[in-house]
């Protein structure tokens, strides 16, 4: 065979291949590009911590009658790295230690332990949620999963009760730990299966099976992202620089006419933005194997900030006194915690504000990037450490579009191997966000290619708006004319079919 030869063959290969394929993806792909407009603002429902702050009620002083001590000696713990927090359940204070997954909860006006769910509690913790009477909600008990629960976080939270009022809100409590776990509206929904589900493949009867989810996941993208690839290189090798082709007296570069010329048209333009989606969308479902970070680094950054924490030192501050410290300000939460050795409550009131009460001293509004910086300092040592710095604006490892994360940030740089980045909100001391280059595929081929979150683009809007929408409509159209050329071979053979079977009978 000679070369033209083995060369008319591939590309009649390549074409055979792409056309089938194509076909069968075609509808998915006009599915994702759709939906994907739709996630760029309607995510799925689910309950944020944020949600959580703001419907809480406040925190009343002459409520709080344990102290600190007093609550933890009813929990009998003597695991390190606990996270202590006073809020509000079910309308009573209660004090929250939560080691890993695990979470135990004291009632700080009496000291009992809260073990038991019943469905009176339940019922008024989604009446407090959504301010409306539980009598006038449809209750239902779920032990399976359905639209809104098919997640594999809320799994292990059954059974669920699910309370559902006229006005399409839905509240979703925890049998297990009496916490709303999630929360629909009638407009929440319809986004979501306008976005969300038709994206993700979330329907509940494929999306309960996870295995089997995550490979069909996998492999439609994967094979996806090829059939883009092909269509590429498809147009490339039959556009002509030097050939000028002729139909309606119009000259060409392409030999084709009608929606097939409009289809190689947009391939050349969108394609590549079609097979870094699918490829990308396919690296959220992690189907590499993956180095794991080191845990030792955060720990590290973490002791120092807050140094030696021991719930002894809030002895001299009785939770009360913190807050009439804090008499003008409506606090949702309270988090014990410690600053470079010294115990202070971190209060938290409505909207996220935050107050640092020490429990030697006045309350502040801030730490401050000094002695952030400080503490880093002298709790790293100085051969770990490559570079600490104050950013006033996101960078390509610490950015949000809706500008809701803290800004400025302390930047602390470590000296190791994977250039272990960490972002310090100097208000709170709380670590904001983390960067490792073992994470680069993470960030730039999955959230880079998917969300085009590239710095020079992603803080600027309306433009990344504008550029993403326009690659989905041009990703739309290019499936439309595919579907057109499908459905002119597709006509073809069916009357072609027929055709013969009239003449076989007569």
């Amino acid at each position: 065979m000679t070369f033209d030869g083995f060369s008319v063959l591939v590309k009649r290969t390549l074409i055979f291949l792409h056309r089938w394929t194509g076909v069968a993806l075609c509808l998915l792909f006009l599915l994702w590009f759709v939906s994907g407009i739709v996630m760029m603002y309607w995510d799925f429902p689910s309950v944020r911590a944020e949600d959580r702050l703001e419907r809480s009620p406040s925190l009343e002083a002459f409520a709080i009658q344990l102290s600190p001590v007093e609550a933890y000696a009813k929990v009998e713990s003597q695991q390190s790295g606990m996270q202590i927090r006073l809020n509000m359940f079910d309308g009573r204070p209660v004090y929250r230690f939560r080691a890993g997954r695990g979470e135990r909860m004291i009632y700080a006006d009496s000291g009992e332990e809260q073990l038991r769910v019943s469905a009176e509690m339940a019922g008024r913790i989604a009446s407090a949620w959504t301010a409306q009477p539980v009598g006038a909600a449809k209750t239902e008990s779920l032990q399976d999963v359905d639209q809104w629960t098919v997640q594999g976080g809320l799994r292990n939270l059954r059974p669920l009760w699910k309370y559902s009022w006229p006005n399409g809100e839905q509240v979703y409590v925890s049998g297990a730990s009496g916490e709303v776990v999630q929360y629909t509206t009638s407009a929440s929904r319809f986004w979501a299966y306008l976005g969300a589900i038709p994206h993700w493949l979330y329907f509940t009867p494929l999306r309960k099976h996870q295995p089997e989810w995550s490979r069909l996941v996998i492999w439609t993208s994967g094979i996806g992202a090829v059939v883009a690839l092909m269509g590429i290189a498809i147009g490339v090798w039959m556009y002509s620089f030097s050939k000028r082709y002729q139909y309606d007296g119009v000259p060409t570069s392409l030999p084709y006419r009608g929606p097939k010329r409009w289809h190689a048209i947009l391939g050349l333009i969108f394609g590549a933005a079609a097979a870094s989606w699918a490829f990308s969308g396919m690296l959220s479902m992690d189907p590499f194997p993956t180095r794991g970070g080191r845990a030792g680094a955060n720990a590290n950054i973490s002791g120092a900030l807050r140094g030696r924490f021991q719930i002894a030192a809030f002895e001299p501050k009785h939770p009360r006194e913190a807050l009439k410290q804090l008499a003008d300000l409506k606090i949702k939460e309270i988090e014990l915690t410690s600053f470079a050795g010294q115990a202070v409550y971190l209060a938290t009131a409505a909207q996220g504000d935050t107050r640092i009460i020490p429990v030697q001293g006045q309350p502040i509004r801030e730490f401050g990037t000094d002695r952030v910086i400080e503490a880093v300092k002298s709790g790293v040592s100085p051969d770990n450490l490559a570079e600490v710095s104050v950013a006033h604006d996101y960078d390509a490892y610490y950015l949000d579009r809706r500008h809701e994360r803290p800004l400025p940030i302390v930047v602390v740089r470590l000296n190791d191997a994977d250039q272990t980045r960490y972002y310090i909100d100097p208000k709170t001391a709380r670590i904001a966000g983390t960067y490792s280059s073992r994470a680069w595929v993470s960030r730039w081929l999955y959230h880079g290619l998917h969300s085009f979150d590239f710095p020079w683009l992603y803080k600027y809007r309306p433009l990344w708006d504008i550029v993403v929408i326009s690659f989905m409509l041009g990703g739309t159209a290019l499936c439309i004319t595919s579907l057109i050329l499908a459905w002119r071979v597709l006509r073809r053979k069916v009357a072609e079919l027929f055709g013969a079977e009239i003449m076989t009978h007569s």
